[in-house]
């Protein structure tokens, strides 16, 4: 069976995948930058296709000769993405028809029969409802709370939970949920493509435990050790004020929060267990809450977490070259370049160099980096705190605090993209080669292009403080190499 996954280089497709090849499919990912793949464990075993699902001659010839299309996409953007979603859906649902697909998968939401639901909730259905009526017989699941190593829905609840002993707590906050593990969730995902064709609907797909999201943060801290929580309930936090505050409290920035928080203005919970009634349940049955977050801490803390929410680029994340590369012209370039020798050997350097950020820091002034990240947090950015996927392996495409790996040469090359609130585009690099007498080459180069005026006041006011920030840089990580760190 030939399955297509779009969405692999997610959150729940980069879990899916594995699977599918452990269960003896062959797997096909359509993705708009292949290279975010490129570093991921079973690169060697699947077909990769470069594509957008908003073009549809990309989505042909990503569908010619699948069975079955795994469906796994969602926006998370603030403004525009309901018609976004909705044009990519529909061309899905076109072409899979077109090219005599057999099922189509879709991971939606649980959401109660009312009429307004939240902007997100209400996109993620009415997608639903169009594969539904693609003509390719289509299984739609809908989840709630996903609880797994890494998903946003985890680490927005493991952050309130472990940094506020005592929380103001919104009316959200007393709604019913029905969380589902991760490992679920892909079970799910992989026996779905196994239903007859006659089955054209959706199902509800829940763990065994209904709580409350209080409840769920006093269960989390019994889990985790914590001393217990303490709720303070108010009427006044309205989910957008929410948002605000999860941004600044929790990894997650507020384009992600708050999507999360509208889903759960209302109650989270089945309203149906058909899907029991077409697939088998996971072995020794679907996971409870407080074993999911055991599985989910043990993960986090033996560095073994798969795939992180943050690991999935926003869809205007810029795709544009280093703008200081041979084929870059026109328009300005800033660049700060740090060159230096040392006697260390280039592989014990790079252990350094791809060790950065997270736990580690970014070897300059810790104060000045926690500054200009509480600022990009409060701005609604990312901030410092999405860390590191593992304490010293990095892959192409994943998140490392607010940048993102661009491009990654082992023992070599570390190219970061900004993902921080600028007036432009920034890169920080990394370069390591062989001493021509011995020893090691460390360049460094941050570089950025200003966009406006703003972009231009914005490198000049930093300029006075490059000598701690990228100076400070390039001694520290040779010195923590030298030393042997």
């Amino acid at each position: 069976m030939v399955c297509l996954v779009t969405g692999a280089s997610g959150y729940v497709g980069g879990r899916l995948v594995p699977q599918l090849l452990a269960d003896g499919r062959q797997v096909r990912c359509l993705v708009r930058d292949p290279e975010k793949l490129r570093d991921v464990p079973w690169r060697d075993r699947v077909d990769v296709v470069r594509g957008d699902l908003l073009r549809e001659e990309d989505v042909a010839a990503a569908c010619e000769g699948v069975e079955v299309v795994y469906y796994l996409v969602h926006s998370m953007a603030e403004s525009g993405f309901a018609v976004r979603d909705r044009k990519a859906a529909l061309i899905m649902g076109q072409v899979a028809r077109e090219a005599s697909v057999q099922r189509i998968v879709y991971l939606g939401g649980v959401h109660p029969p009312v009429e307004e639901l939240s902007e997100h909730m209400a996109s993620r259905a009415e997608v639903g409802e169009i594969l539904l009526r693609s003509g390719v017989p289509t299984v739609v699941l809908q989840a709630a709370v996903i609880i797994g190593s890494g998903s946003a829905s985890f680490e927005m609840l493991r952050h309130l939970t472990e940094r506020l002993p005592v929380m103001v707590t919104p009316r959200w906050v007393h709604n019913r949920v029905q969380p589902i593990a991760v490992r679920d969730v892909v079970h799910y995902l992989v026996a779905a493509s196994r239903v007859p064709r006659s089955i054209n609907r959706s199902f509800d797909v829940g763990g065994p435990d209904v709580l409350t999201y209080g409840e769920m943060m006093r269960r989390y801290a019994v889990v985790a050790g914590l001393p217990p929580r303490r709720m303070l309930p108010v009427g006044v936090l309205t989910p957008w004020l929410s948002a605000q505050w999860i941004n600044v409290v929790t990894p997650v920035p507020k384009k992600v929060g708050a999507p999360l928080i509208e889903s759960l203005i209302h109650e989270a919970v089945c309203s149906e267990s058909d899907i029991d009634e077409v697939v088998p349940r996971p072995a020794g049955g679907v996971t409870g809450y407080d074993r999911s977050v055991e599985l989910a801490l043990s993960k986090i803390r033996n560095a073994e977490t798969e795939t992180r929410w943050s690991d999935a680029a926003p869809a205007d994340a810029p795709s544009e070259p280093l703008p200081s590369d041979p084929a870059w012209s026109g328009g300005t370039v800033y660049a700060d370049v740090r060159e230096k020798w040392s006697p260390v050997a280039p592989d014990r350097l790079w252990r350094v160099v791809e060790g950065v950020g997270g736990e580690h820091g970014w070897y300059s002034p810790w104060l000045l980096w926690a500054v200009r990240g509480a600022l990009d947090k409060i701005s609604g950015g990312v901030g410092l705190r999405r860390g590191r996927r593992h304490a010293q392996r990095l892959r192409v495409g994943e998140a490392l605090d607010w940048w993102r790996v661009e491009a990654l040469d082992e023992g070599r090359l570390l190219r970061l993209r900004a993902e921080m609130r600028l007036p432009g585009r920034a890169w920080l690099e990394f370069v390591v080669a062989p001493g021509e007498a011995g020893g090691s080459h460390y360049r460094q180069r941050a570089v950025f292009v200003p966009r406006g005026l703003a972009g231009h006041v914005y490198w000049w006011c930093l300029v006075p403080f490059h000598g701690l920030i990228f100076g400070g840089m390039a001694r520290n990580v040779l010195r923590a190499a030298s030393e042997g760190e």
